[in-house]
């Protein structure tokens, strides 16, 4: 997590060059610890990110050789700034080979440890000081798919990066406290198209590659980085207020697929409509010839599976809404980025509620029933998972069992108890301040629960220290009919997306 950088007076200054001067002469014995990996604490994820740097941005280049069972071969440049005295830094990477890591322009030693790489500077890093790391390595797509990282397509390769999976594509500080601007620069076989989150800048053939170059003008959490490869076809349109569209999509599927990429613009316009601005500067649809079995809304080009567009068993209201959550994520999760995993259920909580209030307006599907049914599970699923703003970590080696469905319509259910205890006017307010005033940030459930308070007049700590981590699902208010199943009931399922 960033930390406050510090001023350091000259007199300090000097006396550590002393220190350092004397220790490259031998007259001070200094030995640095082993190299371990480190984290920033996260309660879920104890061992991901880092400390004592902020990155600021990435640049990384990537280059395709056409088969998506081969490592591509890749340059990872990060820009950073120290937020402590640093004499080593830690990046979380696994899953590739590093060749070599420059500090600063001077060349720097690195060890692998645990899935961190430790770089040794040539000289170490201050406080407040600008870093920039170059890290030469392989982005290795092979491996079991449920790992996360490269999914490999029916034609190449795109993203699924969530929860901790973009260090096993590029070098970085992985966690989503630790936002930064993004540039990929993809070389691919001419015959491929590459497309990566952000706005394309450059586009350039050299005999039988191009390279393509994307840019975000946001900044992004790891998690939601996102790079398609593959022969696909780029569809423009333009959204509300002209914001550019692109959707990828398999060239073969381009006219099977536009009945649902053309909805989207009707989409933005009523998540508008609901909590203000679209914001960010592209947004699209990249469906992928993959079987993932889930959704993810990596940032302005969501990755969706084929088949759910194409298997006649899903409503088509069922599609769309599906449609909508990924979109509502671009406010709740990847605008506004929980600060720990524990506030995933502000994220997936968001994106279900939205999910459902657009079903309910579009295809009357009840809102309150769909609650309702929730509120009957609840309890089961606060036993299998723990309660929304206290999940339980995941099942170990399988780390998208933290998609619990607590975390989605356990988490929507805590949404409609605050909508019924402060009414629709207050939520309604409460959900576009959110957005307002944390966007491209991140944020808690604590900042979530103050500003909750602030806008309804009064303080609600009781009423969500019971709905957002207590065992037992409170009385709904409006509706002391609900009631919870009881816990030996049944068991709850993975819901990833």
């Amino acid at each position: 997590m960033p930390l406050t950088p510090r001023n350091r007076s000259p007199r300090a200054r000097w006396l550590r060059s002393a220190v350092l001067v004397a220790a490259s002469a031998g007259l001070v014995a200094a030995a640095l610890p082993a190299p371990a990996p480190l984290g920033i604490g996260d309660p879920l994820f104890p061992h991901l990110g880092n400390p004592g740097y902020d990155v600021l941005s990435y640049d990384i280049d990537l280059t395709y050789q056409g088969k998506n069972t081969e490592p591509l071969a890749a340059v990872t440049r990060i820009d950073a700034l120290a937020t402590a005295d640093l004499e080593r830094i830690n990046l979380d990477f696994t899953h590739g080979k590093v060749s070599s890591v420059t500090v600063d322009g001077e060349p720097a030693d690195f060890v692998t440890s645990g899935e961190d790489l430790v770089i040794t500077p040539a000289q170490p890093a201050e406080d407040g000081d600008p870093l920039t790391i170059a890290v030469t390595h392989t982005s290795d797509p092979s491996g079991p798919a449920d790992t996360g990282g490269w999914v490999r397509t029916g034609d190449g390769l795109a993203m699924a990066n969530q929860a901790d999976a973009a260090h096993r594509v590029f070098p970085s500080n992985d966690h989503p406290a630790d936002k930064a601007f993004f540039t990929f620069r993809i070389t691919a076989p001419s015959s491929l198209t590459a497309v990566a989150n952000g706005l394309p800048v450059d586009q350039k053939a050299e005999g039988t590659t191009t390279t393509w170059t994307y840019r975000t003008t946001h900044p992004m959490a790891t998690e939601l980085a996102q790079v398609s490869i593959g022969r696909t076809t780029v569809v423009h349109r333009a959204g509300p207020h002209g914001l550019p569209l692109r959707d990828v999509v398999r060239t073969a599927d381009r006219e099977l697929m536009e009945p649902w990429l053309k909805r989207t613009p009707g989409h933005i316009e009523w998540m508008e409509r609901q909590v203000g601005p679209y914001p960010f500067e592209t947004y699209g649809l990249l469906v992928a010839d993959a079987d993932t079995g889930f959704e993810l809304e990596t940032q302005t080009l969501s990755l969706f599976e084929r088949r759910l567009f194409t298997e006649p068993a899903y409503p088509e209201w069922y599609v769309d809404s599906i449609m909508v959550h990924e979109l509502a994520h671009h406010w709740f999760g990847n605008s506004v980025s929980p600060r720990t995993w524990s506030d995933l259920w502000l994220n997936e909580g968001h994106a279900s509620w939205y999910e459902a209030l657009y079903a309910e307006e579009t295809a009357k599907q009840s809102l309150e029933q769909r609650m309702k049914a929730a509120y009957g599970a609840s309890d089961i699923w606060r036993a299998g998972g723990g309660p929304p703003a206290a999940p339980e970590p995941p099942t170990p080696g399988q780390k998208i069992s933290l998609f619990r469905p607590v975390v989605y319509d356990g988490s929507a259910l805590v949404l409609y108890a605050l909508r019924q205890e402060i009414g629709k006017e207050a939520f309604q307010s409460l959900e576009r301040r959110w957005v307002s005033e944390h966007a491209d940030s991140t944020a808690t459930t604590a900042d979530f629960t103050a500003l909750a308070s602030e806008v309804a007049g009064r303080d609600l700590t009781s009423f969500f220290a019971g709905w957002l981590y207590a065992e037992k699902t409170p009385p709904m208010p409006g509706h002391s009919d609900w009631r919870s199943l009881p816990v030996t009931k049944a068991r709850s399922a993975v819901k990833p997306g």
